[in-house]
């Protein structure tokens, strides 16, 4: 017999650093009304040189444990989905959670990039569903500015760093996730990568030249992409979870760039006051952006129980993701 599953408890971290479109226009040619205008991105938070995607996934499920009422000893596995890990092993998720105390845990980590979070509670789900495990917790965390070149000012703009977590238990019977879909197409993985450092790719001087370790993306494809994939994607989730589009009380879409989020609002044919947008704040912090928004929504009281709830992402892969479930916490 598989168990209603739903988030219990949430939390997030954004480092104390700002940088607003008037510190950047100090450090590349660029301008804040363009940045605005192309993006809606007015600042974002930068962590230092010191700290690493751990510290921030330690201080947001630190929040969420909180919110769940949860002890560290009750999580039988944590998911950090991250594509800024501390290292590239071992898994920030262990570090995460031997830091939490966690001790009882299996901990790894997940690679996809803005869709993480998506795909992360989808997993954890499965696992609760089906009894494997009762206490799950799932954290996107991104450190992106630490591989961003930052003279290039197609891509220095966008980016931002953040961890939001989710508490994942079983849930009384008709709430919690109603539907999962998840998506990848890997013929269009050169669209938005770090081609560096890798296996194909191993650090040389050539490739720190040649700029490598840092995120390179074709605005224009990715664009596209996300405008047409974001909108079929959340069809596709609210008919399977059997609802219609005047059902979903709240979207959280992946805050990578005002316009492609009015484009999805527009394709789903959704009132605007439904759509929950934090991007101004913290500009696109991958697989960060969902679960802190989502602990935003939360925590600000625009979820309520027994609201149905979208979510939707799409990121580097390429991949995408999207979840429909109805909001169980009180």
């Amino acid at each position: 017999m598989l168990h209603s599953v739903g988030i219990v408890g949430t939390g997030s971290y954004t480092p104390e650093k700002v940088l607003t479109n008037a510190d950047l226009e100090k450090m590349v040619d660029t301008n804040d009304e363009w940045i605005v205008n192309r993006t809606g991105i007015r600042e974002r938070h930068i962590a230092d040189d010191k700290t690493p995607v751990s510290e921030l996934c330690y201080q947001a499920a630190v929040k969420a444990l909180e919110d769940a009422k949860v002890a560290a000893e009750e999580i039988e596995l944590v998911i950090v989905a991250t594509v800024t890990p501390d290292f590239a092993f071992p898994a920030t998720a262990a570090l995460v959670a031997d830091r939490l105390g966690a001790k009882n845990a299996a901990a790894f980590d997940l690679s996809a990039a803005c869709t993480g979070f998506i795909y992360g509670v989808t997993t954890a789900a499965q696992f609760v569903a089906t009894g494997v495990y009762r206490t799950v917790l799932v954290i996107g965390a991104e450190t992106l500015s630490k591989i961003l070149n930052w003279e290039d000012r197609s891509t220095c703009v966008l980016f931002g760093d953040g961890a939001g977590a989710a508490v994942i238990q079983p849930v009384e019977e008709g709430y919690g996730f109603k539907s999962y879909e998840l998506g990848a197409d890997g013929s269009g993985g050169h669209l938005l990568a770090m081609l560096g450092g890798g296996s194909r790719n191993p650090a040389t001087p050539e490739t720190l030249q040649k700029k490598m370790h840092t995120l390179s993306m074709a605005g224009s494809e990715v664009f596209k992409f996300a405008v047409r994939i974001m909108g079929e994607t959340a069809l596709n989730v609210i008919e399977k979870a059997g609802l219609q589009k005047n059902d979903i009380d709240l979207f959280i879409p992946h805050q990578a760039n005002s316009r492609i989020i009015d484009a999805s609002v527009r394709r789903l044919g959704i009132d605007s006051g439904k759509v929950f947008v934090n991007l101004d704040r913290y500009g696109n912090m991958s697989g960060a952006s969902i679960p802190v928004a989502l602990d935003e929504a939360a925590r600000g009281g625009r979820l309520k129980y027994g609201d149905n709830l979208l979510m939707v992402g799409f990121g580097a892969g390429l991949t995408w993701g999207g979840t429909v479930l109805k909001w169980s916490k009180r």
